[in-house]
């Protein structure tokens, strides 16, 4: 059985959510801290073992491509600065992993942005990392998924509980548990009401795919707005063969939604021991100075 080498991060996206910052730059070049989302996502993988990368990018993403490539100009400006822990920063993004390159030329949804990665792909299981899911986690989850299709040779998604108010926001699976987090996915539906939903579990971000998804790809339709959806793929895929659940509960900042967006920077920053206590005590004093506490 073949192990998973290779994951897709799909980057095409418009970012209309936080226009105007993204009308010429893309949202993964976001930065949390001071690294680009993306980055985040590309070192996950990383730390998983996956190593062999696949971007799909759009217009305008060309900003991605050169954050992961070589800058020498300012390595020398850097270099002859003596700034050499910036310097090291720097040129570690573009050996983090053999990144690839590939533009869904229509954004026709996230079912059409994984059908982009066929020809590089193969015949091979494959991961997808969305970019607007960070997960601080060392890797932990994409791990266990990656565990799980060793174990069965079968697709994994990750499974994320959420208020059942908020599940019409996510594609949602019927599950039945075979252990703790581990369950078997009965049935997926896309974005539900909250009155037919078969669960709260939802469809969270990480994905480990069998190759056999993109022949459902190629069969599904399209729904709202003329996207084809992942979600009624991996419907069809459940007619031939079983798909796994991963279920986790925390790591997550969906940084394509504001709120999220700046609760990750403020977090991470006050986990970051050269400027953590500088913010920590900002918080505080704004809190006192709002009436907030």
């Amino acid at each position: 059985m073949a192990r998973v080498r290779k994951a897709v991060i799909p980057a095409a996206g418009l970012g209309t959510r936080f226009l105007p910052a993204t009308k010429s730059s893309p949202k993964e070049m976001l930065p949390v801290v001071d690294k680009p989302s993306i980055q985040y996502v590309v070192e996950e993988a990383v730390r998983a073992g996956i190593t062999d990368i696949l971007v799909i990018t759009g217009r305008n993403k060309r900003a991605v491509e050169d954050h992961f490539d070589r800058n020498f100009e300012l390595e020398y400006y850097l270099e002859q600065g003596g700034k050499h822990e910036l310097l090291k920063e720097v040129q570690s993004a573009s050996e983090l992993a053999d990144i690839h390159y590939v533009r869904q030329r229509d954004p026709r949804g996230l079912g059409h942005a994984v059908s982009v990665a066929r020809s590089h792909i193969g015949n091979e299981p494959f991961a997808v990392l969305l970019a607007d899911d960070i997960m601080v986690d060392e890797a932990a989850l994409l791990r266990e998924m990656l565990e799980v299709h060793d174990r069965y040779g079968r697709s994994v998604i990750a499974l994320l509980e959420v208020a059942l108010e908020e599940i019409s926001q996510y594609g949602c699976v019927e599950p039945d548990t075979l252990h703790e987090d581990l369950v078997e996915v009965r049935r997926i539906v896309e974005k539900p009401r909250p009155e037919d939903a078969p669960s709260n579990l939802a469809v969270s971000g990480r994905y480990v795919f069998t190759p056999e998804i993109f022949d459902a790809l190629d069969r599904i339709v399209p729904g709202r707005g003329g996207e084809l959806q992942l979600t009624d793929a991996i419907a069809l895929l459940l007619e031939e063969q079983t798909v796994y659940g991963q279920r986790f509960k925390e790591g997550r900042y969906d940084i394509g939604q504001k709120v999220d967006f700046l609760r990750a920077n403020i977090e991470l920053a006050l986990d970051r021991p050269d400027i953590g206590p500088q913010v920590e005590e900002w918080l505080r004093d704004l809190v006192r100075r709002r009436n907030l506490g």
